[in-house]
């Protein structure tokens, strides 16, 4: 394995877990700030696009 290719595999790898942790983060601001949201629109958009994606939710 030359040195290019292991460079390579070490970036791919910290750019693969930058992006799990982004898209973990983004789970989390969707479900804790849109699905308990108090503010009555936020909520209900939210509550619409699982009905629109055939996800159930109650």
């Amino acid at each position: 394995m030359n040195t290019a290719t292991s460079s390579l595999a070490a970036v791919s790898s910290g750019s693969r877990a930058a992006q799990l942790g982004f898209v973990a983060l983004l789970g989390l601001f969707i479900v804790g700030f849109l699905g308990f949201s108090h503010l009555e629109v936020v909520h209900n958009a939210g509550h619409d696009y699982r009905h629109s994606m055939a996800f159930p939710c109650h």
